[in-house]
């Protein structure tokens, strides 16, 4: 939906003729993020976390499978009353399982907020030097090339990462562009 917005806007001002009187630039913001060590370091922490909460989860069902084949195997000398008792069990530990996968990976689980703690003021603060840049540079658009957005040729003359990290005061490593 952005992306449709976006090239509508870019259409009706190419139709006015507005087009040939502003300057556009774009930036790649997964290149900026990728020099910022605080970003590298908050998704070092959120990784460990990942990996960390799935294996409490692979934990659980792998005891939940354990006690479903004991079941198996002994349901035949129980009781009924000892069936149903065992059967609940497991369905409630399966139910505790999955309550607690969403409590860490749900949409508004523990590594989500984590995520949003850690990565939104790196965000932020690369979206402020963004600002500036094309404040100061006078740009009437800067695009994402890291976006959703498709370009399929950019002139890198027009790529104002470097310019962003400089006003970041971000260091690059010599690996990249």
């Amino acid at each position: 939906m952005k992306n449709k917005i976006a090239a509508l806007i870019i259409l009706l001002l190419a139709g006015t003729g507005v087009v040939s009187a502003q300057k556009f630039c774009f930036v790649d913001t997964d290149y900026i993020l990728g020099q910022s060590p605080a970003y590298q370091s908050a998704q070092t922490e959120l990784n460990n976390l990942s990996i960390q909460w799935q294996k409490e989860v692979e934990a659980k069902y792998a005891e939940i499978d354990l006690m479903y084949k004991n079941f198996q195997q002994e349901q035949i000398l129980m009781t009924e009353e000892l069936r149903v008792k065992r059967e609940a069990e497991i369905v409630q530990k399966e139910k505790d399982a999955k309550d607690f996968q969403k409590s860490k990976f749900g949409v508004d689980g523990e590594l989500f907020k984590k995520r949003q703690e850690l990565i939104k003021p790196i965000q932020d603060q690369v979206y402020a030097a963004v600002k500036q840049m094309a404040e100061t540079g006078g740009y009437a658009i800067v695009f994402d090339k890291a976006s959703d957005m498709t370009m399929l040729y950019t002139n890198p003359k027009y790529d104002k990462s470097d310019a962003v990290l400089d006003i970041l005061g971000w260091k690059k490593t010599a690996n990249e562009k």
